[in-house]
């Protein structure tokens, strides 16, 4: 069974103020750091691209882990804001690292949920397809469509990519997923004339309402209650979301990881970013529940066990 091996991350070292911004957008600190939780967000260069970030994730995953090329079998990029509507940005990967001729890549087209999802997916085909070794990218550089005029999302957002090696041989696994979608809702966060619009209120109505679910369903369909699970990954959508969903699923405060205040929300990236800080660290049997939510609007939960 596929397992998670090791994470690379990129963060880029720009960042943007939103301590600067409290007088343009009539609010306060305490609103930035207790309801948002983002007091800086990450900014990539103008001309970086999405497999640009990933290839600078790609380069901290090499200083981790020895990767030997020709053993990758599988290349994939979650992102909504790819380099080009065609090709798929994996092949733009694929080509400057030089990936084996043999090596399917294909790109995964969604947002928050979408590194739960690609777990799924990959392993899933990994499996079915007798292979060992893939690398998961996750990059959705979301400054390239804000609109810096925008409270609603100029103060939220920032730019980061990951890519998380999935072996053959590595010790945590997935036990189980629980996925969802209620497009009905999709014009609530959508991309329209290359600028991003989020209906705030309707998404925090969606997620508040859904991921506890979601939550419940995954662990009875696994056999397990809350209190085994050592670790909550949530995507952090917000500070106030991830409060409400802890408050609201009932779970412990102290096993919910919160890191967003020095990047933003980096979209699909932003849970392999919680994890990447964890992973090396994890001991055998202690269990983990990751859960992704936003675009589409979408969810997809999995539970994850060390080996």
């Amino acid at each position: 069974m596929i397992g998670l091996a090791q994470i690379g991350c990129y963060v880029p070292e720009r960042k943007v103020s939103n301590l600067d911004l409290m007088e343009k957008f009539d609010t306060d600190e305490a609103f930035i750091r207790d309801k948002i939780g983002v007091i800086h967000r990450t900014r990539k260069e103008e001309e970086q691209k999405a497999s640009d970030l990933c290839l600078k994730a790609f380069e901290n995953l090499e200083s981790k882990q020895n990767i030997a090329i020709e053993d990758i079998e599988c290349c994939v990029v979650v992102t909504q804001n790819p380099d080009f509507n065609i090709p798929h940005t994996s092949a733009i990967v694929h080509g400057v690292l030089g990936l084996p001729e043999s090596c399917a890549s294909f790109d995964i087209s969604l947002g928050c949920s979408g590194y739960v999802y690609a777990l799924s997916i990959v392993t899933a085909f990994m499996q079915a397809n007798g292979m060992n070794k893939a690398l998961l990218f996750t990059a959705d550089p979301y400054s390239d469509i804000i609109d810096e005029e925008d409270k609603n999302t100029a103060l939220i957002f920032g730019d980061a990519a990951t890519v998380t090696l999935l072996d053959g041989d590595a010790k945590l696994k997935p036990l189980g997923f629980d996925f969802g979608s209620k497009g009905i809702g999709y014009k609530n966060l959508i991309n329209q004339d290359n600028k991003l619009y989020m209906n705030g209120r309707a998404v925090f109505n969606f997620t508040a309402s859904t991921v506890p679910i979601s939550i419940r369903n995954l662990l009875k369909k696994l056999d397990l209650n809350k209190e085994q699970i050592d670790k909550w990954y949530f995507h952090q959508g917000s500070k106030y979301i991830v409060d409400t969903i802890t408050a609201r699923a009932g779970l412990d405060k102290e096993k919910v990881v919160f890191d967003m205040y020095e990047y933003g929300n980096t979209a699909s990236s932003s849970i392999p970013l919680l994890l990447s800080k964890d992973i090396l660290y994890l001991q055998k049997g202690q269990k983990i529940a990751l859960s992704g939510f936003g675009v589409g609007l979408s969810w997809a939960s999995t539970i994850l066990e060390q080996f």
